[in-house]
């Protein structure tokens, strides 16, 4: 039998597509759960709700902050570990997890790394240009944009915001750095809106270039990447994975990975092999992709990009 658990939502953090993501696990009450993506525990708390006594859930979290937010849920069957997704074969084999039921990936970044002026992954505050998920490593969007080339500059902009005007952007920071360190998210959306001679309605210039940037100082493509086999290859037979994508490119790695998995290799044309003797796939394709309701949209307007996609382990 399920026992009680804590409360369901953080106070700071709406988690999106909650009751569909828990009910794609289809969790069993002694199985072993991984939340690759703790952030508030949002569904890390219904997923305990719906586990027995002897169920299990392993939480990831790359961010500090969520791992100390996480200490707070005082139950024997939750082990939370500060890593990185990619890191999640590192942390089952160190806890002896040889398989799991279920995998949930949670992408994107929380509503308090958004709203925390310190992290500097919003232009809605002045504060220090940032952007790491995990503030004890790696370089900062302001280390950063005060070495790289233009042409760097111009590509992750590119490729990362899908910024047509990236080419007028990186430019005009390479020549604004000659005069000062660009140090802060006020100094950075100025200079994007000096730069952007037009904008969709209803955005701020600098959105598309915010984007970028923290996807590249936090390699997250990359990231899923690396993490997606990880979670194939450890989950049980019937066992499902469960990923909620926000933007078009992380969406675009999961639905295509999600699609070869779910069929035959691929062999050169007229090689003599018989389709009973190809390997068999190792997913099977759940349910056609779902977004959040009116309901959830009007409540929590950041989840209205929000795409999940779910598969099960053959």
């Amino acid at each position: 039998m399920a026992r009680s658990s804590p409360p369901l939502q953080s106070p700071e953090h709406l988690p999106v597509l909650l009751s569909e993501a828990v009910a794609a696990l289809a969790i069993k009450p002694n199985g072993c759960y991984v939340d690759a993506t703790f952030g508030r525990g949002g569904h890390s708390r219904e997923i305990l709700a719906r586990l027995g006594d002897s169920g299990r859930l392993v939480a990831l979290d790359r961010d500090p902050a969520a791992v100390a937010a996480g200490r707070e849920i005082a139950d024997p069957r939750l082990t939370l570990v500060h890593m990185a997704f990619s890191g999640l074969a590192q942390v089952l084999d160190e806890l002896n997890v040889a398989s799991a039921d279920g995998v949930l990936l949670d992408l994107g970044v929380s509503s308090p790394q958004l709203d925390n002026p310190e992290r500097g992954m919003s232009f809605r505050f002045d504060a220090p240009l940032d952007m790491r998920m995990d503030t004890t490593q790696g370089e900062t969007a302001a280390d950063w944009l005060a070495r790289a080339e233009q042409r760097d500059i111009e590509r992750v902009l590119r490729d990362y915001g899908e910024e047509r005007f990236a080419h007028a952007i990186a430019k005009a920071l390479v020549t604004a750095r000659r005069e000062f360190r660009i140090s802060t998210t006020g100094q950075l959306a100025a200079l994007v809106d000096q730069a952007v001679r037009t904008r969709e309605p209803g955005q701020h210039p600098a959105t598309r270039s915010f984007q970028a940037l923290r996807i590249h100082v936090n390699r997250e493509l990359e990231e899923l990447s690396l993490v997606l086999p990880q979670c194939v290859d450890r989950l049980k037979t019937e066992g499902r994975l469960v990923v909620i994508s926000f933007h078009s490119l992380e969406d675009r790695i999961v639905k295509r990975y999600l699609r070869d998995q779910s069929q035959p290799p691929k062999l050169p044309a007229r090689l003599p092999v018989r389709a009973a003797e190809l390997p068999a796939p190792k997913l099977r394709l759940i349910g056609k992709a779902i977004g959040p309701g009116p309901a959830e949209v009007a409540a929590n307007p950041r989840a209205r990009s929000a795409v999940m996609r779910v598969a099960e382990r053959r």
